[in-house]
């Protein structure tokens, strides 16, 4: 049974939602991820931008934000402390975020493939781009040569996956230096690498397409939402 399971290529459904306040996509991933644990919907990959947000995975402490209260609040930056794995990251607007919500079980229950085929799908989008990225062993995300330019964090319940990945497209960097983030690895993104702001929606069309092809999925019709 097991067998025969694993012989049918799975669908994944997309949905491309734009900006997206962090707390209302926390609260759409844990519905999500209900309904793909039972089954009750298919695997969904959710691609998205957040406004200002510092993310405190399982590992974070409080010191890694490096300032005051006060100056986050001016700033306009929300803190969250989360169940993913990793420490500290940051979100904001020019970073492209995706929560891939798949169950693994039960012929993909791997966790560390399943990272590594994330990872993957991110190299080859930004090989596509004339991006030279790679992995570094004993740490996790897609580093270039100028840094680290795509930061991965996962959590997973009964073998169905939540949170996942941030790839720097024309981030504000700055938003960095205030906080201790990948271990103090430091962060590049794709404008500052290719010299020039990058289309969104064209790094989000390469990422679908290598999701399909490392995950070996059929892509459903991608869902955009305006908002």
């Amino acid at each position: 049974m097991l067998h025969t399971f694993a012989m049918i290529q799975r669908s994944l459904i997309v949905r491309r939602l734009g900006r997206v306040e962090y707390g209302a996509a926390l609260e759409l991933q844990k519905e999500t991820e209900a309904k793909v644990k039972n089954r009750t919907e298919q695997d969904t990959l959710f691609l998205l931008e957040h406004p200002h947000v510092f993310t405190l995975g399982r590992r974070a402490r409080q010191e890694g934000i490096m300032v005051s209260d006060e100056l986050i609040k001016a700033l306009g930056v929300d803190v969250f402390e989360i169940n993913r794995g990793g420490k500290i990251t940051y979100h904001g607007l020019g970073q492209i975020v995706g929560y891939p919500i798949f169950n693994l079980s039960p012929d993909r229950e791997d966790v560390h493939k399943f990272v590594r085929d994330i990872e993957e799908v991110l190299i080859r989008a930004l090989t596509d781009f004339g991006v030279e990225a790679f992995r570094v062993a004993g740490y996790t995300g897609v580093h270039t040569q100028q840094g680290k330019v795509a930061a991965i964090g996962v959590h997973i319940s009964r073998w169905t996956t939540t949170h996942g990945f941030a790839l720097n497209v024309n981030t504000d960097l700055s938003y960095f230096n205030l906080i201790l983030a990948c271990d103090g690895e430091p962060v590049t993104s794709m404008e500052r690498l290719l010299g020039h702001e990058v289309e969104m929606k064209k790094v989000e069309d390469r990422i679908v397409k290598h999701f399909q092809d490392v995950f070996e999925m059929k892509i459903e019709a991608p869902v955009f939402v305006t908002t």
